[in-house]
């Protein structure tokens, strides 16, 4: 019998009487990461990393039951071994490791290979059957360097700067706010929408070293923005408060501005390829390191990239789910975070 199936609820263990990253409500929810695809409200009880559950605390109450776990500590639940590896995906990002009777599955959640310098490094995890992600798997998704592509971002702010324009970077609240955050450290203020505010100051409180940043507030200046960094998450990409900036300039931060045709954000002054999930070398390379004789193949190019494993020897099955859908998670940024309505109150 398989250690997991693939059922209309979630990723189910049998074995364990557990799902990892139920889409339905559960008894009990192995985490991967608080991204809104990935993590839902109404189960019963939780499992995550230690960094996940103010994440889960704060965007889905603070009353949830929720156990947490640090990377490499290894539990017993009804007789599967159960531990969490980095994902490096975001803060928290954990892959889940079952073994059962000499039999180890991993299911890795969203990752990428790269260290962002915020992250927990991505750390490949030997196992009999490992269940990945394909967001980027085309051969054509291929990322420069962070270094590279950070480079290109602070010439873009210093270009604005030059020509009084105000900069706005749009990232997801959780994972690319934070790294971003991380990466322009040092180089002028940075001011941010409060569902990133939020969500720093939760991983604040958890002992995570987050550069300093100002929370947007309507008393917030204009003038000041100007000077400085503007990060919000995309619901605001287009809406009436950024248009009210001085001479606003948006930059776009998401793997998909690689590819022209595939760019969403037609309005955006800028775009920058810089992702939290693996490209094609990186989705290769980490299943390489697993030596998996199994791949499930979940949310992205599918079918695509399970007929490329096969042809290189890698036995690999695509399998339907309900990760990746960024709309949710992007609706879920702004619903957390409902209070806040500077993208019309101040406009």
């Amino acid at each position: 019998m398989a250690l997991i199936t693939f059922t209309n609820k979630g990723i189910y263990c049998a074995q364990g009487g557990f799902y990892i990253d139920p889409w339905r409500p559960v008894d009990l929810a192995v985490t991967t990461h608080g991204h809104a695809d990935h993590v839902k409200w109404g189960n019963k009880a939780y499992l995550c990393h230690e960094l996940t559950k103010p994440i889960l605390n704060q965007r889905l109450g603070p009353d949830l039951n929720i156990e947490s776990l640090p990377y490499n500590k290894e539990i017993n639940i009804n007789g599967v071994k159960v531990s969490l590896f980095p994902a490096g995906h975001v803060i928290g990002s954990a892959q889940i490791r079952l073994e059962y009777k000499g039999e180890i599955f991993v299911v890795s959640g969203d990752y990428k290979t790269e260290y962002d310098g915020i992250s927990t490094q991505f750390e490949p995890v030997k196992c009999h059957t490992f269940v990945s992600e394909s967001t980027f798997g085309l051969p054509i998704y291929k990322w420069q360097p962070q270094e590279v592509i950070f480079s290109q971002i602070k010439d873009w702010i210093a270009d604005n700067h030059g020509r009084s324009k105000t900069s706005v970077l749009v990232a997801y609240s959780l994972g690319k706010a934070q790294r971003l955050i991380k990466g322009l450290s040092g180089y002028t203020d940075v001011y941010v929408h409060n569902s990133i505010a939020n969500l720093n100051e939760a991983f604040i409180n958890a002992g995570v070293d987050l550069p300093e940043t100002i929370r947007i507030s309507p008393e917030t200046k204009k003038e000041q923005l100007q000077k400085g960094i503007v990060i919000v998450p995309p619901a605001l990409a287009d809406g009436r408060w950024i248009k009210s900036l001085q001479s606003p300039a948006t930059g776009i931060c998401s793997g998909w501005r690689q590819v022209r045709a595939g760019r969403r954000w037609r309005s955006a002054d800028a775009g920058f390829a810089l992702s939290d999930h693996a490209d094609w070398p990186g989705l290769l390379s980490a299943i390489r390191a697993t030596d998996a004789e199994k791949v499930f193949v979940t949310h992205g190019y599918t079918a695509t990239f399970s007929k490329y494993l096969n042809e290189i020897g890698i036995g690999a099955e695509e399998v339907k789910t309900q990760y990746g859908n960024e709309e949710e998670e992007e609706k879920a940024e702004i619903s957390a975070d409902a209070e806040s309505k500077i993208q019309e109150d101040t406009a």
